[in-house]
Formats: C-alpha cells, sequence, structure tokens
C-alpha cells in the first residue's frame, strides 16, 4: 500500500527475469504525465513548407529544419521561432511565400505571429537555428543556418531584428553552395564574446548531385533522392567573434579543418572533460561522428574515436541526426544521447571521464527500438524528480515509404524513455498522451515551459505540416528550479555556465546554460532542474570566466535569475 510507482519499477526489476518487458510495462502504475498538442489552439497555424509532400529528388528536400523556444523581448516568457523551407520551381501566390515565423508569447497559452512586424520573412532552404547575445546588449540574437547564405539576426530591442550576415561576416560564399545545417553560439576561447560554430553537410550544387533515376537511387526497392554516401562531405566553419559586430572565420587556425568532410547535422556544446572549457560534439550522417576537444589556446583536437563517440557499440558508423547532454545517472559528468537512420538504436554514451565515453545503448534499454527514424532529441525531466529522461522526435526521410506496408511509414509516433534511477530507461510512449502517440513526419524540437508552470513542453517542427506544440500536463506535486543566467565578466547570455544542484535528500544534479542542440534547434536557454519533494536546493555556477558563485536554501517553484557576481 502507498507504494510509489519508482517503488515497483525497482521490486518489479529485481524479479524481471520471469517477466517480458511489456508485461513489466503494462503492470507500472500511472505515470501521472501526459503531452498534449495544443498547437492550433495557441495560434500556431502556419505549415512549415519543405520539399515535395509525395516524392523528392534531392537530398535537400528531405532533411527538414529546426525550431526555437526564446524570450526575444525580456518579458521572462518564451516566443517561438520555427525555420521554414521552400520548394524547387514554386507557384506561389503572392504573399503565400513560405517564411519563418516568429510567435509571440501572449502569456495565456496562446502566441501571436509577429513575423512581419519583427523583420524575419525570408524564404529559403533555412535548416538550424541557435540563439545568443553575441554583442552582450542585454538581447538575445538569432542565427538561422540555410543551404545558400546565413541569416544573423541583431535583436534591436524593441520587438525588431536586422539582418547583419553579411556585415557580421557570417555570410558563406555561395559559389561553393555550403549546405550549413546545425549550429551553436559557444565562447571557445572564454574571452566574454559569443563565438559561432557551424556544421555542414555537403557543397550541394544542383547541376552536378545525381537524380534518383540517373544514379540510381533506391531504399529497399524505392526509387528516392540520392545521397550522402559517395557525395563529399562539408566542412564545419568556426567563426570567432572580433567584438565589434564582426567575426573572424578560424576554422583553419583552430583545427575544425583537420577533420574529412563530414556530413555534419547535430550541433552540442558541453565541457564534456570538466575542465573548464567548452567541446564541440557533431552528429555525423552516414559517418563517424566528431568531438572537438578543446585545447585552451584556441585551438582543438578532434578525438571522437579515442573517445568512444564515433561509432556505434560494434564499431560501426552511424546517420547521426540529433544529439543532447545530461547527467543522466548522477554522477557529475554529462553523458551523451545521439538519434539515427531506421534499422539501428539511437545512442547513448556514458561519460566515465578522463575523455572516455562507453555505449550503454542496450544496457541502458535503448536498444529495444529500431524500426524508428531519430530526428530531434532532448534529455529532459518531465516528471520533475530530479533525473533526466529521453525524448526522441521521429519520421521517415523518403515520404515514399508512407506507400509501402511493410514500413513504420514516413509519418511516425515518438518515443519517450523514462529514467528508473538505475542506468536504465523504460519506454512510456504509448502511456505519455496523445502529443506523443501523434504519428508526424518530425524534425526539429525543442524543449522549454513556455507557460510558466514549472513542467517542460516540447515544440516540434514538421515536414509539410503544422508544428507540434505538445504541453506537459502534470498530475504530480514534484517541485522545480529555474536558472536564469546573466554573465558580466562572461557572455552576457552565460552560455556556457556549469551548474550544480544539490538538494536536501542528497541529490546531486549537473546542467549548462546551451545554445543549439537535439536536432538545429534551441532550447530554453534557463536551465531547469526537477526536485522532487525538495522544497529548497544549493546551487553552484561555475561561469565560463573562472568565476563561481554559491546560493544556498534556494526556495523551490520559481526562476532565479543570477547575475555573475551579484
Amino acid at each position: 500500500m502507498g507504494r510509489s510507482r519508482r517503488q515497483f519499477i525497482r521490486s518489479i526489476y529485481q524479479g524481471a527475469a520471469i517477466f517480458t518487458f511489456d508485461q513489466i510495462l503494462s503492470a507500472l502504475p500511472p505515470l501521472g504525465v501526459e503531452f498534449v498538442n495544443v498547437a492550433r489552439e495557441a495560434g500556431l497555424r502556419a505549415k512549415t513548407i519543405y520539399g515535395g509532400e509525395k516524392k523528392n529528388r534531392y537530398l535537400v528536400e528531405t532533411t527538414g529544419c529546426g525550431a526555437a523556444f526564446f524570450d526575444y523581448d525580456n518579458d521572462g516568457w518564451l516566443d517561438i521561432f520555427l525555420v521554414n523551407g521552400t520548394r524547387f520551381q514554386p507557384d506561389w501566390r503572392a504573399g503565400d511565400a513560405p517564411t519563418n515565423r516568429l510567435y509571440k508569447n501572449n502569456r495565456d497559452g496562446t502566441f501571436t505571429d509577429v513575423t512581419v512586424k519583427a523583420g524575419l520573412v525570408r524564404t529559403g532552404w533555412g535548416q538550424g537555428v541557435c540563439t545568443g547575445d553575441y554583442d552582450n546588449d542585454g538581447w538575445d540574437d538569432l542565427f538561422i543556418s540555410y543551404w545558400g547564405e546565413n541569416a544573423l539576426y541583431h535583436n534591436n530591442g524593441d520587438g525588431t531584428f536586422t539582418d547583419v550576415a553579411a556585415k557580421a561576416g557570417v555570410t558563406t560564399a555561395a559559389k561553393i553552395n555550403r549546405w550549413n545545417t546545425g549550429c551553436a553560439f559557444v565562447d571557445y576561447d572564454r574571452d566574454g564574446k559569443l563565438d559561432l560554430f557551424i556544421a555542414n553537410y555537403i557543397n550541394f550544387d544542383l547541376k552536378t548531385t545525381p537524380l534518383p533515376e540517373t544514379g540510381p537511387c533506391t531504399y529497399k526497392g524505392t526509387m528516392v533522392a540520392c545521397g550522402p554516401p559517395g557525395l563529399e562531405g562539408g566542412k564545419n566553419i568556426l567563426f570567432h567573434n572580433n567584438g565589434d559586430g564582426t567575426f573572424s572565420d578560424v576554422s583553419q587556425k583552430a583545427g575544425i579543418l583537420n577533420t574529412p568532410g563530414t556530413y555534419g547535422l547535430g550541433v552540442l556544446v558541453g565541457d564534456f572533460d570538466d575542465d573548464g572549457w567548452p567541446d564541440i560534439y557533431v552528429a555525423n550522417d552516414s559517418t563517424s561522428s566528431a568531438l572537438y576537444q578543446n585545447n585552451h589556446d584556441g585551438t582543438f583536437t578532434e578525438i571522437a574515436i579515442a573517445a568512444g563517440v564515433a561509432y556505434s557499440a560494434d564499431g560501426k558508423p552511424q546517420a547521426g541526426m540529433g544529439v543532447s547532454a545530461a547527467d543522466y545517472d548522477h554522477d557529475g559528468r554529462l553523458d551523451i544521447v545521439k538519434t539515427n537512420f531506421a534499422g539501428d538504436t539511437s545512442s547513448l554514451y556514458r561519460n566515465q571521464g578522463k575523455k572516455i565515453f562507453e555505449d550503454m545503448t542496450f544496457q541502458a534499454g535503448l536498444g529495444r527500438n529500431t524500426r524508428f527514424l531519430g530526428w530531434g532529441a532532448g534529455f529532459f525531466d518531465f516528471d520533475n524528480d530530479g533525473w533526466a529522461d529521453i525524448l526522441m522526435c521521429n519520421g521517415h526521410v523518403y515520404p515514399e515509404v508512407g506507400q509501402r506496408d511493410d514500413e513504420q511509414g514516413y509519418r511516425q509516433r515518438k518515443v519517450l524513455y523514462h529514467n528508473l534511477r538505475n542506468g536504465r530507461f523504460a519506454d512510456v510512449s504509448l502511456e505519455s498522451g496523445p502529443g506523443i502517440v501523434e504519428a508526424v513526419a518530425a524534425r526539429g524540437c525543442a524543449f522549454g515551459d513556455f507557460d510558466n508552470d514549472g513542467d517542460i513542453d516540447v515544440l516540434v517542427n514538421c515536414m509539410n505540416d503544422v508544428p507540434q506544440l505538445l504541453r506537459c500536463d502534470s498530475k504530480l506535486s514534484n517541485n522545480w528550479l529555474k536558472v536564469k543566467t546573466v554573465g558580466t565578466k562572461s557572455n552576457r547570455s552565460g552560455i556556457g555556465a556549469q551548474i550544480r544542484c544539490a538538494t536536501p535528500d542528497g541529490m546531486r544534479q549537473l546542467d549548462e546554460v546551451r545554445s543549439g542542440g537535439s536536432y538545429m534547434s534551441q532550447s530554453d536557454p534557463r536551465v531547469h532542474f526537477g526536485l522532487g519533494a525538495n522544497a529548497t536546493a544549493d546551487l553552484e555556477i561555475r561561469w565560463p570566466s573562472g568565476h563561481v558563485d554559491r546560493l544556498t536554501g534556494v526556495k523551490a517553484n520559481q526562476v532565479l535569475v543570477v547575475k555573475e557576481g551579484a
């Protein structure tokens, strides 16, 4: 009597040999949390256009684009930005061309489209999005990667933005047809100014790329868009912030170009070796992933193979898409999760320290699902128990498979894994609400508390469809705490700040303020901690400058704004 769901899970796992996994799941008490798609009611009704709906001829039509939660007007409520795409040879009527969308949070569960007023109208092959205050003026700016010329929107502080990409020097040479993808602001040299890292997929030229019929290119007997195997991989880019509104390309000098072409997609920044300097992990498609270790002198060394995060557990290259980091087992080190192509598992890399990771995919229970094709992904504590759970957004890359009977289909449901606190996760997708099981062709996804009710919601950008806004509705009474960082000597956004949270029951959590992540998306930059039954927490914030702030007895259920050194 009175046993918690957690206690029940532990008890049946002790005798798990006599149960099947499905029997265990069916015997669990109710989850207490469900996700409901409220996008239409919230006012997110504009469709994301991306390539053909039934058939694609080019690879660029298949990848989709990202999404962002960020507070562009500094009112304490998360707004929404959705990257959009286009089509080849479109016939748009006046005013109907697809555009990126900025939605202002009305603080009542609804949003207003302010794209035109904000000056953010643009049609093109949009890819990734990341935010950060690159000029330290107190307003988060917006970077969008493209196949073609990128956009850097300076936040003017009055509800409008100005594209300064050309002036700032972060456009990329159109003559080589760069396909820019995932991105992240990162102060890699800890000088207090945000630099910019951009992954690249391939140099994509319509004149030379093979077509499905000329390849010929097939997937399980169905003719589909060609690539990327056989195509030359793109080169990632690192831009250094000069402090005067401009950036310099330091990719060669920093050692970023020392790696071969990579088919880069998801970008994840984190201090993975706990030395106080940010490292960069890139999920690559159809080849080994990359981990750039920060050498503290403005250069990086690529160590993914030696660190154990380049390949699958059996040493094979994977088609990586989305990435996220968290200390899922409370050992004080950041771990990595990565989504991959259909027919493969996702990857879970446990950080063992000393620049070594162990692939725990099967031991942790993530090897159960192989039929989904994963994109956006995130560690997030959906039930506020203090342990990081995992959500993966899925959808096939080829719309043609929707016509087959033996495939999971082009539209796919999500997978939600619940952290069991013992190094394992349980797939609770089918009991976590209609928003999780609704099948869509998902791509980018972002995590954030858009209604400020203390639990984490999810924003999903979908292919040729309206977005999803998955509101987390919880019946649980667990406490929480959010931390918004304001740098002084460090960059104003506090990106790269490492926060440790300790509660009276002995629980120890770790996270960082992060730009980018997931699949080409930006999540809420406020760091969220579930506290369980704890009413207070102690915080330690290690800023990029090296300064450390400590706060004790912080009360739960609030958004705490911490100014460096104050």
